[in-house]
């Protein structure tokens, strides 16, 4: 009839649903990409395809390639060619140094990052004994384009900076501060900072012998802590710890909850969005509330963050009780309270607390010699180091960091004596020499605790693709996971990939579909792995 609206599957129940047809070149462009190392729910996002398909596609591996070799020579070739392994590896590096300069949030352009391209491309040549290759890389915009597209990199625009953030400057939060009534005690801040746990200064014998062993080298092994405390001093908040392992054998024996960290782990040893926001939910906003009844106040809270990729931007709406504001970019790096001296006197305060360590230890009749100490030192000795340098700590340090940001709060104009960074590092000095490292002088220790906010180099983004040796993983298993079984996770994701679909389809807003997406394949991505190994343990059992 004339003017009736045509029929379609939307309004018609039970109508099946038109197929997707995956094609020949899809479906190899998904292997490339497992074959490079990327996870099964990066591709997915890349390619636009669901996770069950992609993982069917990598399930059906050996039939896909043999279907290649049989397509025409003209199509094969075209669908085959891959690029060299040394492009590879430098794609797969860069996105690595990509994600650590967001996390510290970094400002990058596109010319940085195409020189960090280019000279990775050459010392991965080099290392490869490539200089009689003929393949030539100019790191041109043009690549720049299709590695963004290649690594699913919408949060870089087109100059390679992260999308502005339309956070608040200092006078605006001033005025927030006043108008909800806050108390400098109810005041927070938090912020991520790496450390190097087993490293010693440079002219130290220990860190020459390392130099000179082949491998991976222990010194390159880092952690991510978080640490904060509110405006008034007088609260510190347990430092978050993420490690790259969940269950080193350092560790077995021990009770995480127990622990004087909050213990996390990440592959790469970052905070993600999910970790992030756990530690809000489960850690910080019950601190609060402990800390307030304690000490006779309303159960409420500002906490002040930057914008880093790690920070989720929906906060706010999980507590009624604690409001999240974040810093306006231009403005986080010279206000911020913990970034104004805070993590660097902390890390002063575990090295010295290290040396103290090897002095107890090797002091006496019958102890273990340094190389011994040394060797045995292992993460859970750090985790120790860390609360005993974190509780040392003054408050009036604590306080002083705030004059740039809330000036009207601060009663302690500078620094604790024993937190001032000079005498520290004479301390250390001094503890060197009496543990017999009688070459220590203070540029090194100096150069040491500048090191661990150094740019991750070329040569420690390769070793990252080394295993790291001397402190592997138990096959412990958290038992909440332990009791899901694969069917169980299956039907999450399937509801899970229902709900996206709902969200995504109607929001119009191109950026809020990424963040959306984004955070909730990260808040997954534990039962991702989970439900992969568990089918990877049931091919291998049948």
């Amino acid at each position: 009839m004339p003017g009736k609206r045509p029929l379609n599957a939307a309004v018609i129940p039970g109508a099946k649903r038109e197929r997707k047809a995956i094609t020949l070149d899809i479906k190899l462009e998904v292997l490339r990409r497992f074959e490079v190392g990327e996870k099964l729910s990066q591709i997915a996002k890349a390619l636009g395809l669901a996770v069950s398909t992609v993982a069917t596609i990598r399930d059906n591996k050996e039939k896909i390639k043999a279907n290649s070799q049989i397509a025409t020579p003209l199509r094969a070739s075209r669908l085959t060619r891959h690029r060299s392994a040394v492009m590879e590896t430098m794609e797969r590096l860069l996105h690595v140094w990509l994600e650590d300069q967001s996390q510290r949030n970094v400002p990058l352009s596109v010319t940085i990052i195409q020189e960090k391209a280019k000279s990775l491309f050459d010392d991965l040549q080099r290392e490869r004994g490539g200089s009689s290759q003929t393949e030539k890389f100019s790191a041109s915009k043009g690549w720049f384009v299709r590695f963004k597209e290649r690594h699913f990199l919408p949060h870089f625009n087109m100059d390679g900076t992260a999308p502005g953030n339309k956070g608040v400057y200092p006078e605006v939060l001033r005025s927030i501060i006043e108008e909800g009534k806050y108390t400098p005690q109810q005041v927070f801040n938090v912020d991520e900072t790496g450390l190097y746990w087993k490293r010693m200064p440079e002219g130290m014998f220990i860190s020459v012998e390392e130099k000179a062993e082949p491998g991976f080298k222990p010194s390159k092994d880092r952690l991510m802590l978080l640490l904060g405390g509110n405006a008034a001093g007088d609260f510190k908040l347990k430092p978050l710890l993420v490690y790259h392992l969940e269950n080193p054998r350092s560790l077995k024996g021990y009770s995480k909850p127990n622990l004087p960290v909050i213990w996390r782990s990440n592959k790469k040893a970052w905070a993600t969005r999910s970790i992030f926001q756990e530690w809000f939910i489960y850690f910080f906003c019950p601190a609060v509330e402990k800390y307030c009844a304690q000490n006779h106040l309303t159960n409420k809270a500002l906490l002040i963050l930057d914008s880093a990729p790690c920070h989720p931007v929906n906060l706010g709406d999980l507590s009624d009780n604690v409001r999240v504001e974040y810093l306006h970019d231009s403005a986080a790096d010279s206000v911020q309270p913990m970034g104004q001296g805070i993590t660097s006197i902390f890390k002063a305060h575990y090295v010295k607390r290290t040396f103290e360590h090897i002095l107890e230890a090797t002091d006496g009749e019958d102890t273990a010699t340094i190389r011994g100490f040394w060797r045995n030192y292992s993460i859970m000795d750090a985790v120790d180091n860390v609360a005993v340098a974190w509780e040392e700590l003054r408050p009036a340090t604590m306080n002083s960091v705030w004059k740039k940001i809330w000036p009207e709060c601060v009663h302690f104009q500078s620094v604790s004596q024993t937190d001032n960074i000079a005498q520290l590092q004479q301390n250390i000095v001094t503890l060197a020499k009496n543990v017999a490292f009688e070459g220590a002088v203070e540029a090194d220790v100096d150069q040491l605790l500048r090191s661990h906010e150094e740019d991750l180099s070329n040569e420690e983004l390769m070793q990252l693709e080394q295993e790291p040796v001397g402190e592997g993983e138990s096959e412990e298993v958290p038992p909440a996971l332990r009791q899901l079984t694969t069917g169980e996770l299956s039907a999450a994701f399937s509801h899970f990939e229902a709900g996206l679909q709902v969200l995504t389809s109607n929001t119009p807003d191109a950026e809020w579909k990424v963040q959306v997406s984004r955070a909730i394949n990260d808040a997954i991505n534990c039962y991702r792995e989970l439900y992969e190994e568990r089918q990877r343990r049931s091919k291998q059992l049948s």
